[in-house]
């Protein structure tokens, strides 16, 4: 009977140990998605009417990264945008259409190891991407930092808020985020020592902190994926002048579904923003 109950406990451990190491060494396929639904570019900005300039610019690592800027005639900004953990920019030009609509500039690009751009990618490796970016727009196109709208969404609003720490944009949004990596991971395993598992921080609530810029803080009571309390934990962390929009939807759809209602807050907190 009680070398029943050792080989059940032995099972047991071998298990979670198996399971720590998986979670531990598995953690970039776990957070990052290129290939999901692809890395190939299967539409341009062409395709909603809107005419854009391709570009490739590099990182302070010699990384080439590709992206799209799309000029609008009247612009009275423009958003830098931070896309999520799957699939690559020409998925989302629904939300390119929306900003342009906005009267803005659009400037977005794949992280390293996305779409066309080159490398592998990495934590401090997006952060690099997102210098770059921001590198790109002030110095090669000559923007005012001042007009730059900061934009990211999911992993997109980590890397964003990121950005955002480091400079004096015009604002920051930060659209269906997460606190940090750690907090998600205890959501999704609570019983695994997360804190000791996850090399992957993504402190999103952390850089949000110490960003001085307007924040805008989105998420969706409905997103099944990034629980509502990470919205509200972010927003808490966020320094005035800072806004909350309970979004409607689901994670990859809630800008979509919530409509004209998600259109009129972007338009309110962006004129706003520009002419703080």
């Amino acid at each position: 009977m009680i070398t029943d109950i050792w080989k059940i406990a032995l099972v047991i451990i071998i298990a979670y140990a198996a399971l720590s190491a998986l979670v531990y060494f598995k953690q970039a396929s776990i957070i990052y998605y290129p290939e999901l639904p692809g890395r190939k570019i299967t539409a341009t900005p062409e395709k909603i009417n809107l005419s854009f300039d391709d570009v490739e610019f590099f990182t302070e690592d010699r990384i080439k990264l590709h992206g799209w800027f799309i000029p609008h005639d009247q612009a009275r900004g423009t958003l830098l945008f931070f896309h999520g953990n799957a699939g690559n920019i020409s998925h989302r030009l629904d939300s390119i259409e929306i900003f342009h609509r906005l009267n803005l500039n659009v400037f977005i690009f794949d992280y390293r190891g996305y779409g066309q751009s080159e490398g592998r990618t990495t934590e401090q490796g997006t952060y690099r991407d997102a210098e770059a970016a921001w590198r790109y727009l002030t110095e090669s196109r000559n923007i005012n930092p001042r007009e730059i709208i900061i934009f990211g969404r999911s992993l997109g609003a980590s890397i964003a808020a990121w950005l955002a720490s480091q400079h004096q944009p015009a604002s920051l949004i930060v659209e269906s985020g997460f606190s940090s990596i750690p907090a998600m991971a205890k959501r999704l395993y609570p019983f695994l020592p997360v804190g000791w598992l996850a090399h992957f921080k993504y402190n999103t609530r952390d850089y949000v902190s110490r960003t001085s810029c307007p924040v805008l803080i989105a998420h969706s009571t409905d997103d099944e994926i990034i629980p509502f309390d990470e919205g509200r934990e972010i927003y808490r962390t966020a320094r005035e002048p800072r806004r909350f929009y309970e979004m409607r939807g689901g994670h990859n759809d809630g800008f979509m579904i919530s409509g004209s209602d998600y259109r009129n807050e972007l338009r309110s907190f962006i004129q706003a923003s520009l002419t703080h």
